[in-house]
């Protein structure tokens, strides 16, 4: 189930994917943009955004094609450099999207790509961020997916509060504990 009230992931299921319907339905013509009737035929190939193709997956009436961002091309790219690979301009919602159609595409092997493209990006993601390489953020940022972003940016923060630290104010501080009165007893 989607979160309801999040615009991110209103606006990830509302990637397009292509869906093949099994049954024949009625009142849909409009979805087919060939269609000259308001009627869908039995295997016909229709794009539809993700949450209308997983309703209606749900209820077995189509099936579900591999999306774009996931097909062969893109997992060659990835493996050959994962860093380089611009996922925002295929799908901002790139790991989040890959979670959601794996179950409906039957592709056992999506998983261990989302994990494979999310470890290798991570690192390189963690070492921009850490290295305050400002000259090189220009370039590399236009890649990054928006969870991607939000790790990058929490990265960045988490940089600039140790810093913070190390340049500024004590290095260690009293623990509430030792500042108590002695025990009565010595």
């Amino acid at each position: 189930m989607s979160r309801y009230f999040d615009i991110d992931d209103i606006i990830m299921e509302d990637k397009h994917s292509t869906v093949f319907f099994k049954v024949g339905a009625n009142g849909v013509g409009l979805l087919d943009p060939s269609a000259e009737t308001n009627r869908v035929e039995q295997g016909s190939r229709v794009e539809l955004p993700f949450w209308l193709a997983n309703e209606l997956y749900l209820r077995q009436a189509v099936s579900v094609n591999i999306p774009p961002c996931f097909n062969l091309k893109t997992r060659r790219e990835i493996q050959a450099d994962a860093a380089c690979v611009d996922l925002r301009s295929r799908c901002p919602y790139f790991y989040e999207l890959g979670c959601k159609v794996a179950p409906l595409i039957g592709d056992k092997t999506i998983g261990s790509f989302l994990l494979y493209a999310f470890m290798n990006r991570f690192k390189d993601i963690l070492s921009k961020a850490h290295s305050a390489a400002f000259a090189v953020a220009p370039r590399f940022l236009p890649l990054l997916t928006k969870e991607e972003m939000q790790l990058y940016e929490a990265a960045c923060s988490s940089m600039t509060g140790f810093k913070k630290w190390r340049v500024g104010g004590s290095r260690f501080e009293k623990a509430s504990i030792l500042g108590m009165k002695k025990r009565s007893s010595e």
